[in-house]
């Protein structure tokens, strides 16, 4: 599944939540210093695949007539094309080798700016960032379902898109973290 900006903040406070809770790491500058650096990496992350996806749209652009004349499916040119540029752009398209890259950078940035220390391999480390990504990437689908289950349950009607829905949205998918123990 594709981390979506709007999830970045709550990925990052679950690395540092689970991080601490790991027993194996000590925080030099606590909670809110290590959720700010994996926040970083996580944004780069999104940015560096966003700027892809936003290429293979203009190519996808540029040649629409000829798509268009050849009857050739758009979604899956549009794919070929992100395959085909991802590594111009440092992109991995595989989530799970994603995730792990991803984990390495926020352990790289955390032991240089001093804000862990721990005493067991860096790997075992990497493992619980990777696993705070995956799993709760895993619930979100879950976390998304509940909450626009909600929102449906409203005698009030709300059309996605609006400010009254966003904020509802936000309201409730905080409040299903805080209910679920994912910040």
């Amino acid at each position: 599944m594709k981390i979506s900006l709007k999830s970045i903040p709550h990925i990052s406070s679950k690395i540092s939540i689970d991080l601490n809770k790991s027993g194996v790491v000590t925080m030099t500058k606590g909670l809110e210093a290590v959720a700010h650096e994996a926040e970083k990496i996580l944004v780069a992350s999104v940015h560096q695949e966003m700027a892809l996806e936003d290429k293979a749209d203009e190519i996808c652009e540029e040649n629409e007539e000829e798509i268009e004349f050849m009857l050739a499916d758009e979604r899956q040119l549009f794919f070929m094309i992100k395959k085909k540029l991802a590594p111009e752009f440092g992109v991995i398209l595989n989530y799970e080798e994603r995730y792990s890259d991803i984990s390495h950078k926020i352990l790289d940035e955390l032991y240089e700016e001093d804000l862990i220390h721990f005493e067991v391999t860096e790997n075992r480390i990497k493992n619980i960032i990777y696993n705070a990504i995956t799993s709760f990437m895993a619930d979100a689908s879950e976390l998304e379902d509940a909450v626009m289950d909600k929102i449906r349950s409203y005698k009030k009607r709300y059309i996605p898109g609006t400010d009254e829905f966003d904020i509802l949205h936000e309201k409730l998918y905080h409040e299903e973290l805080l209910k679920r123990g994912m910040e």
